[in-house]
């Protein structure tokens, strides 16, 4: 494997039916590269998570990760409407999902809590009116 391997997706908003293609491509390359199960599925869960609330709420935007031996960091970057109350989005439950939304079966709450779960670190600055990067970090054994 090169030093650090780097991945970018171009992530659409509102389109469900290619949601979670990003999260799907880096678990197929994790596998590939032979990282653990474990990590494999809290990264594809953590990558997912952020991945479907750039299509929910974000107005799409980018994903990228950076892969290399002993961990994989996730940049997910929208411009979407941002995010007015960091700590009140972190919390289960709170959601600004539409209820069409919802009758798809998303936004219940669990997206950044599910991320912060199954991530090792996760950086989250938003800004109202211009959009949100989310930084997450995964470390791994190799």
């Amino acid at each position: 494997m090169p030093e650090t391997l780097t991945l970018k997706y171009d992530v659409s908003a509102d389109d469900f039916a290619t949601a979670g293609a990003a999260s799907a491509a880096v678990k197929k390359t994790l596998k590939q590269l032979d990282f653990s199960p474990d990590f494999i599925r809290r990264t594809a869960i953590a990558m997912y998570e952020g991945e479907i609330n750039m299509v929910i709420h974000g107005g799409g935007g980018v994903a990228e990760t950076e892969i290399s031996e002993d961990h994989v960091k996730i940049t997910l970057t929208d411009k979407g409407p941002g995010i007015a109350d960091i700590d009140l989005a972190m919390q289960e439950g709170f959601s600004t999902a539409s209820d069409s939304v919802r009758e798809l079966g998303f936004g219940a709450g669990m997206g950044l809590p599910n991320i912060k779960k199954q991530s090792d670190d996760i950086q989250l600055t938003s800004e109202v009116g211009k959009g949100t990067t989310l930084v997450i970090t995964m470390f791994s054994s190799g």
